[in-house]
């Protein structure tokens, strides 16, 4: 036997290795049995290479054999096992002279939420069960060699070795358990049932079967005071991912129970999404849609991801890194051989391999929605009704997709109040003279349906869609055309139509209406400068007296509603119905007396209800509400005076 102690560098290591990387101790048993899978594959490839290695016929698996009275677990194989010289390399990675620039590396890393790229070499992933051992002893043989090596360490400054004999092929880490320590995140790891969790959750699907050898509850015993402890011998994985199997060969009964039980989601899903690539990069993934969204899928705090397998080996439960945020509805695995994995395989290297299998997926993703699309409108229906919001975030979000993500989208619009259309049909429907797409936003479609806006364009029968969400704005402002025909809010700029008369006869008539109220014009201008930008002769109202415009490139009111809070609301224009006899009669009293008192709180009145129209709120309800009533008291003043006056000359 040989003694060694470590560095004091290569301890500082050690100690980082051991308490920095893994968040959850129960990952131990993930890396163990990750390096026995790496053992058993070698051992199949040398052997097929050299049959002598067979030298006992035995099955190939991994075995996790627990003494709850001695407090121990063993995980063993019979790989391909280490001769001497590779444990000292391997195990050695770690336990050899270290240096201190790779440990300042490491450190430095660890503070930066990154880990250098070591996947791969034995001795890191094996020191993680220091988290939950007092001391590890590992026993190793390799195939064709007699003799065998020890290793032994309690996790500090000393580790010993010795040449051993009789020892099987392959490797064994026996792991004399810390007490439990539940709030620690320590488990009774010689529990069977323990042991199957950690198992199902990280390593259900690796290719050789994972037996529990020790004592298990009799089951069949009628009650409990009667069972007894047994021995028992228990494979824990279902070694089949499903993934990895031709479609044809898997029922849709089974990927709706592989469904449920990935993603805890007891309805079934909508479609599952199968998908292999080959090449310079291979991976394979299996997505599913759901049927209903979360109730937190719109939160900015939603947790979403897809499960990443490597080799079958979960290596990270939620990885957002391998879909946009608008797929997050999206639920699944993607399993990806050679990944750049940092060293406690929690965390992703930033990589062009992360980056291609993203841009993949998404792909992938957003053709098949496409195909539902084409294929069953009413599936796709169910998806557009549940995940249609966040479908609109990537229009804005992932210039890459956005004309693949385009013939996706559906809104409510003026022709049919009890379907939603897309943009393709909308097209479909133009006037033969109109040129642009007319959309309005607001709080609801009742509200969009009464607004002033509208009225233009419904008297010419221009369809116009319904942008009842706040990410509508935010996708109009990526879409600014579709099919050669732009994008137009209706309450924004000014409204230029196709004149279907006499265009000289029309541009006379309002420019004679701009003359005869240009004194009125710059009076409400003046009187509500700082309220509005401008007040103008209104091209886009038939019967409502006024309107709010925005300019071209602004938000619209609807989004600055909800951005209230976080600056300040932008002026807008003031435009007005030179046809309405309100209007009329406000220039007749202007040009009476243009020092009327009563022509500013018409112009405060005008202004009120331009805004109620569209649906925002006034600026100062009480005042507005006073304005009113003595508007109205005035107007019953002058009724009841004309009444009395038509009395006594009746009388006369």
């Amino acid at each position: 036997m040989e003694a060694f102690t470590l560095k004091a560098d290569t301890r500082r290591l050690l100690d980082l290795v051991i308490h920095s990387l893994y968040t959850r101790p129960e990952v131990f048993l993930r890396e163990l049995v990750s390096n026995a899978s790496d053992a058993l594959d070698r051992f199949r490839f040398e052997s097929m290479l050299d049959s002598t290695l067979m030298d006992d016929g035995s099955a190939l698996d991994i075995r996790l054999e627990v003494d709850p009275v001695a407090r121990t677990l063993t995980v063993r194989d019979n790989g391909i096992g280490m001769a001497r010289d590779e444990v000292v390399q391997h195990i050695g990675t770690i336990a050899r002279s270290g240096t201190k620039e790779f440990t300042a590396q490491l450190e430095g890393q660890a503070e930066r939420g990154q880990m250098v790229d070591l996947i791969g070499r034995f001795g890191v992933g094996f020191y993680s069960c220091f988290m939950v051992a007092e001391k590890v002893t590992l026993v190793t043989r390799r195939a064709g060699e007699e003799i065998g090596t020890s290793w032994e360490s309690t996790g500090d400054i000393n580790y010993t070795m010795q040449d051993v004999s009789g020892a099987r092929r392959g490797t064994s880490v026996t792991l004399t358990l810390k007490a439990v320590d539940i709030e620690g995140g320590i488990e009774d790891y010689t529990n069977q049932w323990v042991l199957s969790k950690i198992v199902k959750r990280y390593a259900d699907f690796i290719a050789y079967p994972i037996v529990y050898v020790g004592p298990t509850e009799d089951v069949t015993a009628e009650s409990e005071a009667a069972r007894d402890v047994v021995a028992a011998t228990v494979v824990l994985n279902s070694m089949k991912p499903i993934w990895t199997r031709p479609q044809s060969e898997v029922t849709p009964a089974e990927y709706k129970e592989f469904y449920k039980h990935m993603s805890q989601d007891w309805n079934e899903p909508l479609q599952h999404v199968s998908f292999k690539a080959e090449g310079r990069w291979e991976y394979a993934a299996l997505l599913f849609i759901p049927s209903h969204a979360p109730y937190d899928l719109y939160y900015h705090a939603y947790s979403f991801g897809l499960q990443l397998y490597s080799h079958r080996m979960l290596i990270v439960e939620n990885c957002q890194e391998l879909l946009p945020r608008y797929l997050r509805f999206l639920k699944g695995v993607v399993d990806a051989a050679d990944l750049p994995l940092n060293v406690s395989r929690q965390m992703l290297q930033h990589s062009h391999h992360l980056t291609s299998i993203r841009k993949w997926l998404t792909r992938k993703v957003v053709d098949s929605i496409n195909k539902l699309r084409e294929t069953d409108s009413t599936k796709y229906l169910t998806l557009w009704k549940e995940f249609g919001r966040a479908l609109k975030e990537g229009v804005s979000e992932d210039s890459d997709n956005k004309e693949r993500l385009l013939p996706l989208l559906l809104f409510e619009s003026s022709f049919d109040g009890s379907m939603l259309t897309s943009l393709a049909d909308y097209v479909s429907r133009m006037k033969p003279e109109q040129k642009d797409i007319f959309y309005l936003g607001g709080q609801s479609r009742t509200v969009i349906e009464h607004s002033p806006h509208l009225e233009e364009l419904r008297a010419r029968g221009y369809e116009v869609l319904y942008f009842t969400e706040p990410v509508d704005e935010l996708l109009a402002q990526a879409v600014t055309e579709f099919d050669g025909h732009r994008l137009r809010s209706a309450a924004k700029g000014q409204i230029e139509l196709e004149q279907a008369v006499d265009r000289e006869r029309v541009e006379t008539e309002e420019n004679e209406h701009a003359k005869s109220l240009d004194g009125l014009l710059k009076f409400m201008a003046k009187h509500l400068e700082s309220r509005v930008r401008a007040v103008r002769i209104s091209k886009r109202l038939k019967s409502s007296p006024a309107c709010l415009a925005s300019d071209e490139f602004e938000l619209s009111p609807h989004i600055e509603r909800l951005l209230k809070g976080r600056g300040e609301i932008h002026r807008r224009t003031l435009e007005l119905n030179a046809s309405h006899r309100l209007v009329k009669g406000l220039n007749e009293r202007f040009t009476r007396d243009a020092a009327d008192p009563a022509l500013a709180a018409a112009a405060d009145l005008l202004l009120g209800v331009a805004l109620l129209a569209e649906g925002s709120e006034l600026p100062d309800p009480s005042v507005f509400a006073t304005e009113v009533t003595e508007l109205l008291t005035r107007s019953l003043e002058v009724s009841h005076e004309r009444l009395v006056g038509e009395r006594h000359s009746n009388m006369a």
